[in-house]
């Protein structure tokens, strides 16, 4: 089995405007997307955890400082235009596998026929890299 971390994105600049263009049908359709693959996920054994994040008015950026207290700041650390908005992680048998599942979370519903969110997949490896 590897396990593959799948992020969704968002935009960091138009969080709130992307939101805004759901009705509430689209949304709650958008959300019982999500549910079933966290369900079918969960069903074949396949799931680790699965998280939705906030916006971008919750973000914060830290940075050590040698003997000072750290800066904090609000906002991501580079200013980007998209933010992560949500991720799985997931113990699949294939790399084939982890692309079908971040196919179907690209797929969801949205304004439109479907957002075709940007998704990310990343393998999250068992030992650290050397």
């Amino acid at each position: 089995m590897i396990r593959y971390m799948v992020q969704l994105f968002g935009s960091g600049t138009r969080w709130d405007e992307e939101i805004a263009e759901y009705s509430p049908e689209q949304f709650r359709a958008m959300v019982a997307h999500m549910g079933r693959i966290n369900k079918d996920l969960a069903a074949a054994g396949e799931l680790v955890e699965a998280r939705g994040l906030a916006g971008p008015a919750k973000v914060l950026s830290v940075r050590a400082r040698d003997g000072e207290p750290p800066l904090v700041t609000e906002g991501t650390h580079d200013g980007r235009e998209t933010l992560l908005a949500g991720y799985w992680v997931v113990d699949v048998a294939s790399a084939q596998r982890a692309i079908e599942i971040a196919a179907r979370v690209s797929a969801a519903p949205g304004p439109g026929d479907s957002h075709n969110f940007p998704v990310e997949l990343h393998e999250v490896p068992a030992q650290p890299p050397h």
